[in-house]
């Protein structure tokens, strides 16, 4: 007599024998209650497509092995191999439903599809994500939408993907990792920073095929990703929960941003995108003309007499994830800050953003950052595109008519300060009596 798991292993071989294997399987069966709990079909969700294929620009098909994540068919490596018709290969893009609430954006859900659902299930349902935090070459996976792994979660930016409606050719690039793109490497999918001309990063829905005509670029395909807590992430207290970050961009590459603006006046970044980009940064950071301002254009002083300070070309293509450092007080531009106590980003009563005169942009607290990384200047109102309202990531406790204060983050819970670090760079601390965490309006 064939044993269940044997059965299982014979039913699944004929979705990989003719695929490339992108690493060892990390289960031989599932557990199946709690596959059933973690990928779980919204049958209320609205679906621009239904059971296509995903094709890349060379016409090879993107496919999940069900065996080759976790018990759950969590973690799971998106491949690359010969268009076979195999469901594995087949995939949905849900425009909106419980776990996509953001017009404008897919998820990109798996189908495959077995014969024996009493040996495993009858379809994964487990979402294109990006999840910067784990090792490199495996940050491209399938996970339960939602981003908690035991099928709990709501909605997390890191399966979500700016869509038009189009079949393509077009690049997929995760809202929590603005200038991150998908991209064909060998024989998983993994990522890189956009680059219109990679055609490895082309790709169609359907059976055409994502030639290298005319890819969709960031400009048709517009980037979106949140700060911090304006798409409430789910609690991060399952074991393996999907990240909904906006995770450090990469800093050694520049990469062409098409801009209207000339060769001559490109603008190099520190972050993702490598060039300015003049049209996405107004987007992004558009001035408040009805702000209630305490302060304008005004130096904010540490204890020890310096001023904060940013360099506009130290973030990304759209002037955000820009580091605040300390540096002797010159009255420039760059240390010029206004203080606004009510306004399209601020709807709380003694509260107060601290918005850079010269960018726009407004203090920002991300604790799901790295470590020294957790403070810098993000779009007002927490979204990548300028279309935030309200987050308490930007916030910080103030009262009329306070020149000296600690900058305490409404969203630390009264445990976070900031201070500088050791560096020279603003990060946060632990709230303590230290005179370092008393910053002056002057």
């Amino acid at each position: 007599m064939i044993s269940p798991i044997l059965t299982l292993l014979l039913g699944t071989a004929s979705l990989v024998a003719a695929h490339p294997v992108a690493e060892k399987r990390a289960v031989t069966q599932l557990d199946q209650a709690a596959f059933e709990e973690a990928q779980q079909r919204d049958d209320t969700a609205t679906r621009a497509f239904s059971s296509v294929p995903i094709k890349t620009s060379d016409g090879k098909c993107l496919f999940a092995d069900i065996l080759s994540g976790d018990f759950r068919a969590n973690l799971t490596p998106i491949q690359v191999g010969e268009c076979s018709g195999d469901t594995g290969a087949l995939w949905d893009v849900i425009t909106a439903g419980k776990h996509n609430d953001q017009p404008g954006t897919m998820l990109i859900v798996n189908t495959l599809e077995l014969p024996n659902k009493a040996l495993t299930a009858d379809k994964t349902q487990a979402c294109f994500n990006f999840d910067p935090r784990r090792a490199a070459g495996n940050q491209v996976i399938l996970f339960s939408c939602g981003g908690r792994a035991d099928g709990g979660g709501a909605v997390t930016d890191s399966q979500l993907f700016p869509f038009t409606g189009s079949a393509g050719p077009l690049a997929f690039s995760p809202k929590n990792s603005a200038g991150t793109c998908l991209t064909v490497k060998g024989d998983v999918i993994d990522q890189a920073p956009c680059n219109t001309a990679d055609l490895n990063q082309s790709f169609s829905f359907g059976d055409a095929t994502a030639q290298p005509s005319a890819p969709a670029a960031s400009t048709s395909v517009p980037f979106t990703s949140t700060a911090t807590t304006t798409v409430p992430a789910p609690a991060s207290t399952t074991t393996s929960d999907a990240v909904s970050s906006v995770a450090p961009a990469p800093t050694t590459s520049a990469i062409a941003v098409t801009t209207s603006t000339a060769s001559a006046s490109i603008v190099p970044v520190s972050r993702a995108g490598g060039v300015l980009n003049p049209s996405a940064a107004a987007e992004a950071n558009p001035r408040d003309e009805t702000a209630t301002r305490a302060f304008s254009s005004v130096s904010i002083q540490s204890a020890d007499g310096q001023c904060l300070f940013i360099d506009r070309t130290a973030g990304d293509f759209r002037e955000l994830l820009i580091p605040i450092v300390l540096q002797p007080c010159d009255g420039s531009a760059g240390q010029k800050w206004d203080v606004i106590t009510a306004g399209k980003h601020n709807n709380q009563p003694k509260s107060a953003l601290i918005v850079s005169a010269l960018t726009q942009g407004c203090f920002n607290f991300d604790p799901r950052r790295a470590a020294g990384d957790t403070v810098m200047i993000f779009s007002c109102g927490g979204r990548a595109d300028g279309g935030g309202s309200v987050t308490d990531s930007q916030l910080f406790a103030f009262t009329d008519g306070e020149t000296s204060l600690k900058l305490q983050p409404n969203n630390g819970k009264g445990q976070v300060c900031f201070a500088p670090n050791a560096t020279g760079r603003l990060d946060q601390a632990t709230c303590s009596d230290d005179p370092n965490q008393v910053f002056t309006f002057v």
